[in-house]
């Protein structure tokens, strides 16, 4: 299948090309301003579905509304039309297309041109009014708020809130890909007029910023997001994507003695938190119990020993592991228990426990295996 993306070098045509290019069934045909105008004649007479994204949202000219979202929407309709080919033509319009400004104004103009298109030619056409959109490779300044924010909370640069209630509706780039890709393969479940991606969120201005400076301080108090929440989930990607690239990563506390050390990866409100422990030459750690805190140990270098015994018992249990051959290993409460390294070298153990450490209730009692 032959499809002709316009504006593909924009926000929404970089990740849709990217999409389609990994599926071996379909040849894209990329068209943006800097492209050689003669293509786009070539490319109207060989296309079998038109991605038409290209447009304007922020011209130095209000003139350029028409001309960009109107304008090159003539051109490309009547060169379909020289070439006689009625594939289906899929147009990203927007919600600001009800309202009475030069963009609105220069949508709406580009959705009742492809309404008359289809009256004349028996096209099939797809015109998605889409709200804010935030995912990889958006721009600050440009696309969207949620670009912008990204952008400045990740440089340590301010970030301006006019009206911190004003609701934001939001989609997906990746929910957007999925929509516009269904109408494509004609399993889009959208029957109307105007076509909207399904899922979308509504979120304040100032709970979008205080959830992406959550992001920031994450790195300080190793806190995960919740990914149970689909909007935090992609709000998070998108803040990553956003970092610059000396700065990917980022230090951690290592508590040193000389039995090794132990550092902390991440905690979550409520999946607990993850450490690596390294445990020099014949060292022995642990020695302790709890009542209802619990763990799971995994080595992943090096060769030791896990032992339990049962509190009130006398029977201790053994547990041989090494990185060569990783088991994990459950730690119950009510069994006091250590782990000592057999090796010649470090060991190194992955520890997760059910809940953060709590100095005020430790759960915690030495009490020698």
């Amino acid at each position: 299948m032959k499809v002709l993306i316009t504006g593909a070098n924009g926000f929404v045509g970089k990740n849709l090309t990217a999409e389609l290019e990994t599926r071996n069934d379909i040849e894209v045909f990329k068209y943006d301003i800097d492209t050689d105008p003669n293509l786009l004649d070539t490319y109207t007479k060989q296309c079998e579905f038109v991605f038409h994204l290209a447009g304007v949202n922020r011209p130095e000219n209000k003139d350029d509304f028409m001309t960009g979202n109107f304008g090159f929407t003539s051109t490309l309709l009547d060169l379909l039309k020289k070439n006689k080919n009625t594939a289906p033509v899929l147009i990203t319009s927007s919600i600001q297309a009800t309202r009475d400004n030069p963009y609105g104004v220069s949508k709406k103009a580009g959705e009742e041109l492809l309404f008359k298109y289809s009256k004349e030619t028996g096209a099939s056409v797809h015109v998605y009014r889409l709200p804010n959109l935030f995912g990889k490779w958006s721009r600050p300044n440009y696309n969207t708020v949620v670009a912008t924010f990204c952008y400045n909370i990740a440089r340590d640069l301010e970030i301006q809130i006019n009206n911190k209630d004003a609701l934001l509706k939001l989609c997906y780039i990746d929910d957007v890909m999925d929509e516009i890709i269904a109408a494509m393969e004609n399993t889009s479940t959208c029957d109307e007029k105007y076509c909207e991606v399904p899922v979308s969120y509504e979120i304040t201005l100032g709970e979008l910023a205080s959830t992406l400076l959550s992001f920031k301080e994450s790195r300080k108090n190793l806190s995960i997001p919740d990914m149970g929440d689909s909007l935090t989930k992609k709000l998070y990607a998108t803040y990553l994507s956003f970092l610059p690239e000396d700065d990917f990563s980022y230090k951690l506390k290592m508590n040193v003695d000389d039995r090794g050390s132990f550092t902390e990866i991440l905690r979550t409100a409520n999946r607990g938190q993850v450490s690596v422990n390294i445990s020099k030459k014949g060292i022995t750690k642990g020695s302790h119990w709890h009542h209802t805190k619990n763990e799971k140990f995994l080595v992943v270098s090096g060769k030791g020993v896990i032992r339990f015994r049962k509190i009130g018992s006398d029977e201790i249990t053994e547990y041989f592991v090494n990185g060569d051959k990783m088991r994990v290993v459950d730690v119950p409460c009510g069994y006091t228990h250590n782990i000592e390294n057999l090796g010649d070298g470090d060991m190194v153990t992955m520890m997760w426990v059910n809940e953060c450490f709590n100095p005020v209730k430790p759960d915690t009692y030495f009490l020698e295996v």
